[in-house]
């Protein structure tokens, strides 16, 4: 294989991995509840990933820095081995401050992922076929999140929640080998060039756009990871008796959930290319509106209806997203650009996990988390009418 086939391979399998081992958690957790683990409550056990979530976040610039000055196919080799042992560190945990430290390790290690790998890929991809390589590779990342449910729903029952991040973590360590023997074999290197374009538009709409933007990106993160986190416990919640007793129920349904957000990326992409980015994009927003309003006020099988709406729809929006970013951003800054990107969306998971954890502690239920977060759609969807309407886009840049 080439190392421009090799570098896809790599990139998408730890796409696929970061969103599989980020979900984890919200998962195991409903379980380690059931057993009263260490005599905690859902709520408290939840927060003992905020730290980790975090460091996902601020961690990202620091890591594209480093793989600027180092090497990107390096950096990628830590990122599988360090997610892997953290992982398997984490379900050897013995008490509230240990698991705190090992999932700390798993956001840190997971924060290398995003600035590094996509742009690695990106370098490698043949001018003209960078949109299909991103698509494929955001569906991977998509899949993975919908993995977790199967995985997780799997091991829980077969083994008890440990066995979830070990034997995931053990696959993580081999792949990170795996690329290592590629990379000292010369079957993998950093070659070739970022993909650029010339921006046409003035600084006063670059600065307004880019605020608008950031604001978007911000609430849209916060949204995705409310979904992740909350959703595991809301089916059981809500479709009790209706999943079975174990967590493979569960854990089928938020996969079938994810999986179609997954395919829903290929289609917002291929309306961004089609239509006016404002248009895709503000659209999205507004039919966010609904659909929280739906998970809000739904109950029974109308749950996953709603849910899986939420998703298609917040993904729908990422390819319009990160287009419009690229465009509004001069070329010399998209690195800069969408490593902010990134630290808004990953820093938008422990504020999804503290929302969702004194919500359920306050109310006993995620009505009113819902209902929260319909109103704050609908003040984006407000926010984002003032971005100008263009019908010049841009080539189709990196996706969450």
């Amino acid at each position: 294989m080439t190392s421009a086939r090799l570098s896809f391979l790599f990139s998408s399998i730890g796409h696929f991995y970061v969103h599989m081992f980020m979900a984890f958690f919200a998962i195991a957790v409903v379980s380690m509840a059931s057993e009263s683990l260490w005599q905690m409550p859902y709520e408290e056990l939840l927060k003992l990933w905020t730290l980790g979530a975090l460091l996902m976040g601020l961690g990202a610039i620091p890591a594209g820095r480093l793989s600027d000055m180092w090497s990107a196919p390096l950096m990628m080799a830590l990122y599988f081995v360090g997610l892997g042992a953290s992982s398997i560190l984490t379900g050897f945990a013995s008490g509230p401050t240990f698991i705190t430290i090992t999932l700390a390790g798993v956001g840190l290690f997971a924060s290398i992922y995003h600035p590094v790998g996509i742009p690695w890929m990106i370098r490698g991809a043949g001018q003209g076929k960078v949109g299909k390589v991103l698509a494929i590779n955001g569906v991977f990342g998509s899949f993975g999140t919908a993995a977790a449910g199967l995985v997780a729903g799997a091991l829980i029952d077969l083994s008890g929640w440990r066995a979830t991040f070990v034997v995931p973590g053990v696959v993580c360590i081999l792949t990170g080998i795996a690329m290592l023997w590629f990379l000292f074999r010369g079957q993998i290197t950093d070659d070739g060039v970022a993909h650029k374009q010339e921006n046409v538009s003035s600084r006063g709409e670059l600065v307004r756009v880019f605020l608008i933007l950031l604001v978007s990106m911000f609430v849209g993160g916060v949204i995705y990871h409310v979904m992740q986190t909350a959703l595991p416990k809301l089916l059981t919640d809500r479709l009790a008796g209706m999943l079975g007793d174990g967590a493979f129920g569960v854990g089928a349904v938020f996969a079938f959930v994810f999986i179609f957000g997954g395919i829903m990326q290929v289609v917002g992409g291929m309306l961004a290319d089609r239509f006016p980015l404002k248009l895709v994009y503000v659209s999205c927003w507004f039919l966010q509106i609904f659909v929280m309003s739906g998970i809000a006020a739904s109950a029974n099988l109308g749950i996953i209806g709603f849910a899986t709406l939420a998703v298609m729809v917040n993904v729908a929006a990422l390819p319009a997203e990160n287009m419009m970013l690229a465009k509004y951003t001069p070329a010399k800054r998209h690195g800069l650009a969408f490593g902010v990107k990134f630290v808004l969306a990953f820093v938008a998971a422990p504020v999804a996990i503290e929302l969702v954890a004194w919500v359920r502690a306050a109310t006993g239920g995620f009505d009113w988390l819902f209902a929260g977060v319909a109103v704050a759609t609908a003040i984006v969807f407000i926010l984002l009418l003032a971005l100008p309407g263009s019908q010049v886009r841009p080539a189709v840049i990196p996706a969450e």
